[in-house]
């Protein structure tokens, strides 16, 4: 089993990104997000606890995260690996993360982040919130704010996995085909 971590702010592009990772690798494609969403659409009680953090704009808290990612691992046990999309966001996840994998004989094999300017990225999610629906993606401030999140709490995650030698950095700016060509490079020499 094979496991990435794909991380970077919200509009980078890890979603996109990941779909064409998926088919590439054969690679099961967990979104910290979808999840997130098909808890709040079906008001689960962990979607409920959910929704106040994501409508005032903060990232969910590690516990909460932790479950919902945990019951979708356990649901693709028998694939080839696992896309893990904006999970971990934080020290403590990873930690949970790097706890749970060995239980299902498993571990991460790297991290590649898609780095971009913040108000590229704002400008992305301001666009994505006008067809998506989305409302943490229609308000700058919010936005603005779930960057300081990021810098806050997902950020020292580079230190954490350059230790263990599985931080790959990527420029998430350019054409879709543009940042995939440059995905796939560091993934095939893993």
């Amino acid at each position: 089993m094979i496991n990435i971590v794909l991380f970077g702010k919200p509009g980078a592009g890890k979603g996109t990104q990941a779909e064409f990772l998926k088919e590439k690798y054969n690679l099961q494609h967990i979104s910290t997000g979808d999840v997130f969403r098909y808890n709040l659409k079906n008001d689960t009680p962990l979607g409920k606890e959910a929704r106040v953090f994501m409508d005032a704009g903060d990232l969910v808290p590690d516990e909460l995260t932790t479950k919902m990612l945990i019951d979708e691992v356990n649901k693709h046990l028998d694939s080839n690996g696992i896309l893990f999309d904006g999970y971990p966001r934080t020290i403590g996840q990873a930690e949970a993360l790097d706890a749970f994998l060995p239980t299902i004989g498993s571990k991460v094999n790297a991290t590649v982040a898609l780095e971009a300017d913040d108000n590229i990225l704002v400008a992305r999610l301001l666009e994505r919130g006008k067809t998506s629906g989305r409302i943490d993606d229609q308000d700058e401030e919010k936005i603005r704010n779930r960057y300081q999140e990021y810098n806050e709490k997902t950020a020292p995650l580079i230190g954490y996995y350059k230790d263990q030698n599985k931080f790959h950095a990527v420029n998430g700016i350019g054409t879709i085909e543009e940042i995939t060509e440059r995905l796939t490079a560091v993934i095939d020499n893993l």
